[in-house]
């Protein structure tokens, strides 16, 4: 992997991670016209692009990283859970789902949930408008809905989102809390592909990954900063209707 490979891929991590558009689909168009293998080298450099993405939430959100907030990193790890518990147990079925058909159908049943949840939703109904303010049940539901996204093409930040405005979280609050939830949720992924992938570290070529790690922390910072801008105007329906196009590209790419 070259320099230019490692800024582009970085790019995609920082801006798709925290959106609920699928990050696993446009690495997939990426590598293909990229020409990147994916081989454990390549694997070793997602651990590093997945940290700087980490990294970039807990910048943003450092006001939350401190014990007076010890109540909300208490619903964190209830969210965070389901998922762990889920994914161990069925984590090579999971990999068995991993096929670019799989990818792009979930694309597109992601984008017409999207739309179908935004046409009946109504924001001034919603109860719970301060992430702090979540409560352990509807954090304990969020973590049972972000199970979906262990379905490839899925969305972590989709389902999480999408689970926190079924439960009466208005959107800013539903995606602060996705983006918290990526903190331990990524920071387990992280650890658990470092100790698989440690050994490739030895053939990188670091100046790649620490050019790829830079820009993918600057991406996910503007990323989540401009998103919740975005949320104080617009709706996620042209997130539901990008996700079902790019599905449909990927089913006619893969045909």
């Amino acid at each position: 992997m070259d320099i230019f490979q490692a800024i582009i891929i970085g790019i995609i991590e920082g801006f798709t991670e925290f959106l609920p558009i699928s990050s696993t689909g446009h690495m997939i168009i990426a590598s293909k016209y990229l020409g990147v293998s994916q081989d454990n080298l390549t694997k070793a450099y997602e651990v590093i692009i997945q940290f700087a993405a980490i990294m970039a939430v807990m910048v943003v959100y450092r006001d939350k990283l401190t014990l007076k907030k010890i109540e909300l990193w208490q619903k964190l790890f209830i969210a965070f859970l389901p998922l762990a518990v889920v994914g161990f147990i069925f984590k090579d079925i999971i990999k068995e789902l991993f096929t670019i058909n799989t990818v792009a159908i979930m694309f597109i049943i992601g984008g017409v949930i999207f739309l179908i949840v935004e046409k009946f939703y109504k924001e001034e109904e919603s109860h719970t408008s301060e992430v702090e303010n979540v409560s352990y049940q509807q954090a304990l539901l969020v973590g049972v809905a972000q199970i979906f996204s262990l379905i490839p093409g899925t969305s972590r930040a989709g389902a999480t989102i999408i689970g926190g405005m079924l439960l009466k979280m208005n959107r800013k609050t539903s995606a602060e809390f996705s983006f918290l939830l990526a903190i331990p949720v990524m920071g387990a992924v992280t650890a658990y592909d470092l100790l698989k992938h440690y050994q490739e570290f030895a053939d990188a070529n670091w100046v790649a990954f620490i050019a790829g790690f830079i820009t993918a922390f600057f991406v996910a910072y503007l990323t989540i900063k401009l998103f919740l801008v975005f949320l104080q105007r617009f709706t996620f329906v042209s997130f539901g209707i990008y996700r079902i196009v790019f599905g449909i590209l990927l089913l006619g790419i893969n045909i």
